[in-house]
């Protein structure tokens, strides 16, 4: 199952987002929930580079990371908060087609 935590502050900004495991749908490298995922997850991360510059993520195989740093700019939240939450917009109707395979979990921080 492919875990994905978003961590928001009590206004609502996300903060930070991991995503842990494969989803077991299809074979490895065949995988439309991991591919879904991933594609997800990767646009997001690419847009922060490109829109914010914000170039703050790890990942591995089954895993990713992004924190965005405690002094962005004011200027940039706006922008940030408009990628993150069309990324979870995205996981989210993944998880509602892929239940078995996707959970996304938000938390306040």
């Amino acid at each position: 199952m492919i875990r994905i935590q978003v961590l928001r502050d009590k206004d609502g900004f996300i903060w930070q987002f991991n995503i842990k495991g494969h989803s077991g749908f299809g074979k490895h490298g065949e995988d439309i929930v991991c591919a879904g995922v991933s594609a997800v997850a990767y646009t997001a991360v690419g847009a922060l580079a490109e829109l914010a510059g914000i170039r703050n993520y790890t990942e591995k195989e089954g895993y990713m990371k992004c924190k965005i740093p405690v002094g962005v700019e004011e200027n940039l939240k706006p922008c940030i908060r408009i990628i993150l939450e069309t990324m979870v917009i995205g996981l989210k109707q993944i998880e509602n087609e892929y239940r078995d395979y996707v959970v996304v979990e938000e938390e306040e921080v």
